[in-house]
Formats: C-alpha cells, structure tokens, sequence
C-alpha cells in the first residue's frame, strides 16, 4: 500500500486497523448527514461493519479493485472523513472518485483537498486518464465539493443512481489530468 500523502493540513492516508474506532465515531456521529447519499451509512450501523471495510482495504489494493484512504488531521491525527477511488474501466482507464467528510469537519475544504490529491494519485500512480464523480440531483453538498476541486460539471444522467434502492438521477463531473494543472494555475 502507498505512503502517507500529505495536503496543507491534512494527512491522507490508507486505512488502518487501528483506524477502526475513530472510523466508527465518526461515521455514527455522521449518519443524518451521509446515509441520504451512501447505503453504507444507516442507523444501525456498527463497529464490526467499520472493521470489516478496514480489514478489508488491504486486499482490496492489492486486487486494484478499490483504492481507499483516510484523511485525518496532520497534528492531531483526528479522523475527519474519506475518500477513495474505485469502480473502474481498466480498458477506457477511467475510475470513480468518492468521499466522505464526518459532521463536525463540515465546511474546512477537506472533501475538496482530498479529492484533488487522490486524483493526482489516480493520474499518476494508477495512470487513469479521467475520473468521474457522480453525485445524486439532491446531494448539493458533493457538488460543491466536486466544483471546487475542479472538476468539470458534464451533466446529468439519468437513473444513474441506485439509493436505498431507488433510481436517482445524477450529476455526473469529470477530470482528466490536465484540470489539475489548470486549477493549480487559476484555483
């Protein structure tokens, strides 16, 4: 699994076991928030359901299957959310971008610093040429994240989402490599 990569004041980072505590703190203090947008996120989740995701990162990286991180504060080393990369076209080189930020940890341009770094890891370390973040119509929050990190808005798809089990439409974003360069420049 990759080293710790580091952004401004955050630490972005794969998963470890040790995580699984402040994983699972955040995510129940988070469900109002996340579970709307991700499954995963319900009111009876629990700690063996944060320990099975984290367990199980390691074998997903080694499969390229799924590459997920952490992003914690540098100093303290306090969970603030995740992000993550996955569903991927190997032929087309295209992979899904997706992250989380915990409720308390709301409005510091986590989610955006994180998804920009991950997709600098996506471009140069797994040579994707273009990411996608998909986002559903209600979910403004992942819009704006995806807008300030630069993405760029290609429109919505429809169904494109399954959300407790109902077809949602979706914002769909894209970067390629070059949006990267042009946001560092002018972002």
């Amino acid at each position: 699994m990759q080293a710790e990569l580091i952004e401004g004041p955050f630490l972005i980072r794969p998963y470890r076991p040790g995580d699984i505590d402040g994983v699972y703190e955040a995510v129940r203090e988070s469900i109002a928030e996340v579970s709307p947008w991700l499954p995963w996120c319900h009111p009876d989740y629990n700690k063996g359901e944060t320990a099975a995701f984290i367990l199980s990162r390691e074998e997903a990286w080694q499969n390229a299957t799924e590459y997920s991180f952490g992003v914690f504060e540098k100093v303290s080393g306090h969970f603030l959310g995740g992000v993550g990369l996955n569903q991927f076209n190997h032929i087309h080189r295209i992979g899904n971008l997706g992250y989380w930020v915990r409720t308390r940890a709301i409005g510091r341009g986590i989610a955006s610093t994180a998804a920009r770094r991950i997709a600098r890891f996506g471009f140069e370390e797994l040579a994707l040429q273009r990411i996608e973040i998909v986002a559903a119509i209600a979910n403004t929050a992942s819009q704006r994240v995806a807008d300030k990190a630069g993405a760029i808005r290609e429109g919505v798809q429809r169904s494109r989402l399954c959300i407790h089990g109902e077809p949602q439409d979706a914002v769909v974003y894209s970067l390629v490599r070059d949006d990267l360069t042009t946001f560092r420049m002018t972002g």
